[in-house]
């Protein structure tokens, strides 16, 4: 049986755990080659296991040249690139005050920067071809005001303005741009975490904060972002860019 995204080819970055496997095991499934980008090697070996994926890099992609040579690696790997997914960040969640000049600044370089360089990496390649799909993972958070999120919101927010831009620019190169900007998900890990009883209990009131906002009363599945994502990759979402698609139970509408 074909599948939606068969012949298709696509970066995921931060592809080892959570959202970023559930997206890369989705996109295999709808029949895409898959190229993975990880911080670690221990953690791209972890993908490897868990999924079929055609290869993969690892690096620091908020580092400058980095993301230049996930994408050459990449395209030497798959041939060429048709869909590059931005799920690689992970905030210091902390109160505003309580945040230092480090935190702010890992905040910032894993999802603002690491998006930034990976985007403008890959956008020629794709020009090139007349054809591509950028997807890019926000935050409802940034339409919901979550408590001690301002700073990731900061981040964040960045990154969902950005689709804006680049659907103006790059349109007319058959080159659309969308942000998938999930509630809080209930990953593997976190629950690990919050199975814990050493779990932080700052970190408790945030995701009750967090799950106490959704109407439908329980947090994302990392399967429910990768659907969305896959949707956005594909064809049928042509006509769609510029957009930021909300999976978050109804926290924020509108």
């Amino acid at each position: 049986m074909s599948g939606a995204l068969d012949g298709r080819t696509a970066i995921v970055t931060g592809a080892a755990s959570g959202i970023g496997l559930g997206i890369t095991e989705r996109l295999i499934a709808d029949g895409a080659v898959v190229f993975a980008a990880t911080r670690d090697k221990d953690d791209l070996e972890l993908v490897y296991e868990q999924a079929a994926i055609a290869g993969g890099f690892v690096g620091e992609l908020h580092q400058p040249g980095a993301a230049d040579d996930m994408v050459e690696s990449a395209v030497a790997t798959l041939g060429h690139v048709d869909v590059l997914v931005n799920n690689a960040g992970g905030g210091v969640i902390l109160a505003t005050l309580d945040h230092t000049e480090e935190t702010l600044r890992a905040t910032v370089d894993n999802n603002l920067w690491t998006t930034i360089y990976c985007v403008r990496a890959v956008l020629p390649h794709m020009v090139s071809r007349g054809h591509g799909r950028i997807v890019n993972i926000g935050a409802d958070s940034v339409r919901t005001g979550l408590v001690d999120h301002a700073m990731y919101n900061a981040a964040k927010g960045g990154v969902h303005a950005m689709v804006t831009g680049l659907t103006r620019e790059f349109a007319a190169a058959g080159i659309t741009a969308n942000t998938v900007a999930p509630c809080y998900v209930r990953t593997r890990e976190v629950a690990r975490l919050l199975d814990s009883p050493d779990a932080p209990a700052r970190l408790r009131h945030v995701i009750e904060e967090a799950t106490a906002i959704v109407p439908l009363g329980r947090p994302s599945d990392p399967a429910e972002v990768a659907a969305a994502v896959a949707f956005l990759a594909g064809e049928d979402s042509r006509f769609i860019t510029g957009q930021t698609m909300y999976v978050n139970g109804g926290s924020s509408m509108g």
